[in-house]
């Protein structure tokens, strides 16, 4: 059903390029459009990129370190011995499907994902609830491996411990095996990238593929003109929108005048003084430029700008 690659055997540079190698858990949200901090157009970059990214940020950093943590709260939580696995999963029936799976449950057909969350994000885990992309990173490890059960545990940072658990979906696996075997196949492996989905990810590959212009050149605009159009009723609705609600901010600032605070059962709104220091970078230029000129900063980019014809 799949073939077992040792990690112990393996650095973090030679991980990071098994990663390369195939779709993992954390790709698979992305790829299925649920995950807000990704796209399938990062993915595609990620997966056909030379470069090995090593990530070293805080929030990473706090998820690899409570990891055990996660995995001894579970366990005092459920009964259940959990390990782990020190393997790296490929699918052999779909080889394009990898899996680093965080701890198995001992004894079960099942397996852990341990996770740490926000107190800002508490609310995405009440209720039940499962963050969409951890949902579909759990899916996807069934895929890989096999196992009909997955329990998924997380850390609220200064709030709870919560866990959940999710069953093999017949329906769901089989679709999420299709939507990432047309991903490779039909992007990663022809180097065709992925249609953009209007999120922030999106603009940050297009910006790293594209971040610098030919000078003077052009091309014919073939195929875009109801969709510019379209852009401009949004870009109308979007300035009544904006018109609105400044009116209801003014309203409530005659309402308040020189109060800070105010409240009501629903709302509490406040209108504060603030001070701020900001550099009269014109007058520097002005009256010492060879100061401007040591410390000036030269931005790069593209200005993107539509005109009607």
């Amino acid at each position: 059903m799949y073939e077992k690659i040792p990690l112990m055997e393996v650095d973090n540079i030679g991980w990071l390029k098994l990663r390369k190698s195939g779709i993992g858990g954390s790709d698979a949200g992305a790829i299925c459009g649920v995950n807000p901090y990704s796209s399938a157009m990062k993915v595609f970059q990620d997966k056909t990129s030379e470069e090995i990214e090593e990530r070293d940020n805080e929030a990473i950093r706090i998820g690899h370190d409570l990891e055990d943590y996660v995995a001894q709260r579970f366990t005092e939580a459920t009964g259940l011995k959990v390990r782990k696995s020190n393997f790296m999963y490929r699918s052999k029936e779909h080889p394009f499907m990898i899996a680093d799976v965080d701890r198995l449950v001992v004894g079960e057909d099942a397996g852990l994902e341990c996770k740490t969350a926000s107190a800002y994000n508490a609310d995405k885990w009440a209720d039940g609830n499962i963050p969409l992309h951890y949902v579909m990173q759990c899916y996807h490890y069934m895929a890989v491996t096999g196992k009909h059960t997955w329990y998924i545990a997380a850390v609220i940072l200064g709030r709870e411990f919560t866990y959940r658990k999710l069953e093999w979906d017949d329906e769901l696996i089989k679709r999420l095996i299709e939507m990432e075997r047309d991903f490779w196949e039909g992007h990663v492996v022809p180097g065709t990238i992925p249609p953009p989905d209007g999120s922030r990810a999106c603009d940050e590959v297009i910006e790293q593929y594209f971040h610098t212009a030919k000078k003077a050149s052009a091309i014919k605009l073939v195929g875009f003109d109801e969709k510019l159009r379209r852009r401009e009723e949004i870009l109308g609705f979007m300035a009544g929108l904006e018109e609105e609600k400044k009116q209801i901010e003014q309203e409530v600032k005659l309402f308040m005048q020189d109060n800070e605070l105010a409240s009501s059962g629903a709302f509490r709104v406040s209108w504060k003084n603030i001070d701020a220091m900001n550099l009269d970078t014109k007058r520097i230029k002005e009256e010492r430029p060879e100061l401007y000129a040591d410390y000036g900063k030269v931005s790069h980019y593209r200005r993107f700008e539509v005109k009607a014809a």
